[in-house]
């Protein structure tokens, strides 16, 4: 752990950690399963029921006992956290100069500690599931992590790779030649670190930097679906801001990949006669997705463990929707 150029802030947002964060980028330039909240309809029904009070109060009690206040004393004494040492040292591996790791990491636990709140707001206010992700994503310590440390999410190889249904999906990709977020130099190290127990309060963080990330796309994306959620942010955030990206620069195509797993763990794709190969790109993301669906619908083994979720996801999709299983 250094001793010297440590971050120190108030667990308070205020207009001087701003400015602060801002005239650091200037001066750092050179160097260059908790439980699950309940649906919209539920929180609707519970804000007419009980009113916006009673669904904060609901919202805090899933949290961690003292995760609020744990968030709280991080950001007022950031090199206490415990990862403090380890970010450093992984920063420093991955090029970053020290005044960057320092900022980046006052910026992230104030972020954590402002989380709690944005959440309670986001929950009371609104009842559309977008509305509240774009509340949560609207932490301005996020935000200005963003602004401070974007350019260390560009990608190191020549294509993006975007990805839903789980982790491992995230490192097949990767195998295949492709950057997702975590790949990068500054997603690499935040991907490796606990932060906070309360994943509520780091999600957001991950959405605004998801968000940035995209915005950086030069040329083909690769996008690998081992379940599909409309919900997800890939569907839901990533992929209409990526045709936003297109509309100003035609090299940016999607390349739509439906991934499934096999009894070995090993991930194949699937192709258009549901065999089991190792590249099956697709042009368009409702192809992908058929693919996907009638593979699991008609040749999953039951006995593969490894596949259920994706198979059981997909049933309670089409059975929702009407559809045969």
């Amino acid at each position: 752990m250094r001793e010297t150029g440590t971050p120190t802030a108030s667990p308070t947002r205020a207009p001087a950690p701003a400015a602060a964060s801002r005239a650091r980028a200037q001066d750092t330039a050179p160097e260059a399963a908790a439980r699950q909240l309940p649906d919209a309809a539920g929180l609707v029904a519970l804000q007419r029921s009980a009113g916006n009070a009673a669904v904060t109060r609901w919202v805090q009690r899933q949290e961690k006992p003292g995760a609020r206040e744990a968030a709280q004393r991080n950001a007022a004494d950031p090199t206490g956290h415990g990862e403090w040492g380890t970010f450093c040292q992984m920063m420093a591996e991955a090029g970053f100069p020290n005044s960057v790791t320092d900022a980046a990491w006052q910026l992230i636990l104030g972020g954590i500690a402002e989380q709690g709140p944005l959440n309670d707001e986001a929950m009371a206010k609104f009842s559309e599931r977008q509305e509240q992700r774009d509340h949560r994503a609207s932490n301005s310590w996020y935000q200005e992590l963003v602004q401070f440390i974007g350019d260390y999410l560009e990608i190191d190889r020549p294509t993006m790779a975007l990805w839903s249904g789980g982790i491992d999906t995230s490192v097949y990709a990767r195998s295949k030649g492709h950057t997702p977020l975590e790949s990068t130099p500054f997603g690499g190290v935040v991907d490796k670190l606990s932060l906070t127990e309360e994943w509520k309060f780091k999600t957001p963080m991950w959405n605004v930097l998801s968000k940035a990330f995209v915005n950086r796309a030069r040329g083909p994306v690769h996008i690998f679906l081992r379940a599909y959620n409309p919900d997800s942010v890939l569907i839901a955030q990533e992929v209409p801001q990526l045709r936003v990206v297109m509309a100003l620069n035609p090299d940016v195509k999607l390349v739509w990949h439906p991934v499934y797993t096999a009894a070995d763990g090993k991930l194949m794709e699937v192709t258009k006669g549901l065999d089991l190969t190792t590249d099956a790109p697709y042009a368009s993301r409702d192809e992908c997705v058929q693919v996907l669906y009638d593979y699991l619908r008609l040749k999953h083994d039951p006995a593969n463990t490894k596949s259920e979720r994706a198979h059981a996801e997909m049933s309670a999709r089409l059975k929702a929707n009407g559809n045969p299983q």
